[in-house]
Formats: C-alpha cells, structure tokens, sequence
C-alpha cells in the first residue's frame, strides 16, 4: 500500500476544511502500522482513504496494484470485498441478525459458497462457538466485539483495518479483544493498520506514525 502526497478537504459551513495534507507513507505486506495521534488529527480520515471509503481531493492512493483515483465504485467496492476487512469502535452488527448470520451474509454477498461454514469457524477461533445463535442485544459489548473482529477476518483479506476497536470497551475487555486482532491478524497474515490513541497498544504495532494537524510529525 502505498500513499503518496495524498491531500484530503471537504466542504463545512465555514467553507473549506483542510483534513490531510501532502500525507506520503508505504505500508509493507503483512506489517503492522499504528495511527496515533490527537483527536482531530485526521487518523480516522486517513483509514478510510486507505480503505477506500473516502476519496482524496489529490495525491494518489494505490492498495495491491489498484489506483484508486482511477476506480468507478463498482471497482472500489469490489476492492474492498476481495481485500479488505474493517474494525470499527462501533460494532455495526445488524440487530435482527444471529453471530452466525452477521459473520456469513459478507460472505454470502460475495459468492461463497462455504459461507456459513467459514463463519462458524471464524466465530469459534475468537470464542463464541457457543453463542452463534445469539442475537446482538444478547451478547455483551466484548462479544459483539469478537462478532465484528470474525465478520472482518473471514473473507481472509490481504489488509485488515481497525479504528478505535477498543473505545467503547472497558479496560480488561479491550487487552482481549487487542490479543485477539493480533491472533488473528498473524493466523491470516494481513496487513494491520490500526488507528488508537492508547500508546501501549501502538508500541505493539511494527511501526507507529504519528499524525497532527493532518501531517505525519516522525516516522518512529
């Protein structure tokens, strides 16, 4: 993956807002890479443009040898469903769904015809191999979690994307729930770009930039 003078600005009331600016990095095959930095630096803009979920206003974004400037959204979100898996601070299950059904449907819109074979053993390897028939509001905020982390991993994508996968967690949740991306992430051998503001968890990434202002302050 490889960002190269990427520039990013939308349109606010007060007219134009700067969120990126001339922001260049490469991230390797199966590294993992922390974001840091204060809120409103622009780490959670800089996932998505990565993810292909935000289009930047100039620069060039190229993921797997796709320019994603170039792309129509057809293309970009057939980018994503082949090569992506995404972690949010919020768990984003559908409620009338089981575990199970929130981990296969992905897969099922993919074309996979394991679909709900594959999820089952995703959602046992992170520990809910009992719980598959539960329901969101049936399971805890570090079980929903889990649902999320098997639902991101079971199409085996190449890069994984995590933005604050453990803000709504408490403390003793949250190190489970980081053991578990990272078991995960060395199972699949994805690229792992993590967004946090917790500096113990970004020491355990390969590498760290940091961002303020919508630029990068080192690489350390």
């Amino acid at each position: 993956m490889t960002l190269n003078k990427v520039n990013l600005s939308l349109m606010g009331n007060a007219g134009r807002v700067d969120i990126l600016r001339d922001v260049s990095l490469m991230a390797k095959r199966g590294e993992t890479l922390g974001l840091t930095g204060p809120s409103g630096s622009g780490k959670s803009s800089l996932l998505m443009l990565m993810g292909g979920l935000e289009r930047a206003t100039s620069g060039q974004v190229n993921v797997l040898g796709h320019d994603f400037g170039t792309l129509g959204e057809d293309a970009l979100a057939r980018v994503r469903r082949d090569h992506f898996g995404v972690v949010f601070q919020s768990f984003h299950l559908i409620p009338t769904m089981t575990a199970l059904e929130n981990v296969a449907t992905p897969l099922e819109l993919a074309g996979k015809a394991d679909a709900f074979a594959r999820a089952a053993d995703e959602l046992a390897a992170v520990g809910l191999g009992a719980r598959m028939d539960h329901y969101p509001a049936q399971l805890s905020g570090g079980e929903q979690q889990r649902v999320a982390l098997a639902r991101a991993v079971a199409p085996h994508p190449d890069i994984l994307l995590a933005d604050e996968p453990t803000g709504n967690l408490d403390t003793t949740t949250g190190a489970a729930i980081i053991d578990l991306l990272f078991a995960l992430r060395d199972r699949h051998g994805a690229t792992l770009i993590l967004v946090t503001h917790a500096p113990e968890l970004a020491a355990r990434c390969d590498r760290v930039l940091t961002l303020r202002d919508g630029q990068f302050e080192a690489d350390k």
